[in-house]
């Protein structure tokens, strides 16, 4: 089963993109971050006409995540729990059965914190509070759960061409890399660094030719449950992506696994 991530940075702008990729690649279940459309505009047709099931949760103009799907929904979760008046349009989650049970498929769009000095920074951090509850809640239902997404986290120093100039910025703090660390020390595994220790970037700016020079991030991941890791056979970062027509700056990250 191939289940991947992908910060679509608009879906209506790159709709001819993302059925391209899907028909391609065909890939069982996508999640995608920055749809940027409220529910009643969502290209349903279109996608559901190559054979996905889709889900959604959207917000006007910013945010929106939706999952794709070869396998029909089980269940269907939508916002993160935790604070009644956070309407901003950031997790959709999907349960589906598979061959000698379920799994849980949760996408994200964490929030990407700057400027640094705004309310924008706290609610980062506050919002990786409560995805770490969250998540411990999901944990202790001891099956295969895969949260991935655009994280807005540079891990570390091989995550980023020039980690120096991201410092300070919100996705390279010590406040953000603290609660990363945190959410892994629940017990999930981060998918590609445990097929590779080698650089791997899914985000090049648009500005300044960040794309001819290869001057990227990586913060598009794959976290990975125990019972999820043990099938994990391998991580694809889709770079050719980046140079289509009119893409997004993120590129789709998939995990292939034996399910």
């Amino acid at each position: 089963m191939r289940i991947a991530t992908w910060n679509i940075a608009g879906i209506k702008a790159r709709l001819e993109l993302l059925l391209k990729w899907l028909s391609e690649e065909k890939p069982d279940i996508v999640v995608l971050q920055e749809t940027k459309t409220v529910d009643e505009n969502f290209p349903r047709l279109e996608i559901e006409a190559l054979g996905y099931n889709v889900e959604f949760h959207g917000q006007k103009s910013w945010n929106g995540v939706a999952i794709l799907s070869l396998l029909p929904f089980d269940e269907v979760t939508r916002g993160l729990p935790g604070d009644d008046s956070d309407e901003q349009a950031r997790l959709i989650e999907g349960v589906f059965s598979v061959e000698g049970g379920a799994i849980r498929v949760c996408g994200i769009y964490l929030p990407n914190g700057n400027p640094v000095d705004s309310e924008k920074f706290p609610y980062k951090l506050n919002w990786m509070r409560r995805l770490e509850s969250f998540v411990e809640g999901r944990l202790e239902l001891e099956e295969p759960f895969v949260l991935l997404g655009d994280f807005n986290i540079i891990p570390a120093p091989i995550d980023a061409h020039n980690p120096e100039g991201w410092w300070g910025d919100a996705l390279y703090r010590p406040e953000s890399q603290e609660r990363w660390r945190s959410l892994l020390n629940l017990g999930l595994t981060d998918a590609l660094r445990s097929t590779t220790s080698e650089p791997s970037y899914t985000f090049w700016d648009f500005q300044a030719g960040a794309w001819r020079r290869n001057a990227g991030i990586r913060i598009d991941h794959l976290l990975l449950s125990p019972q999820a890791a043990d099938r994990l056979d391998s991580v694809m970062v889709h770079k050719d992506v980046r140079g289509w027509d009119k893409p997004s700056d993120h590129v789709p990250v998939e995990g292939t696994f034996r399910f």
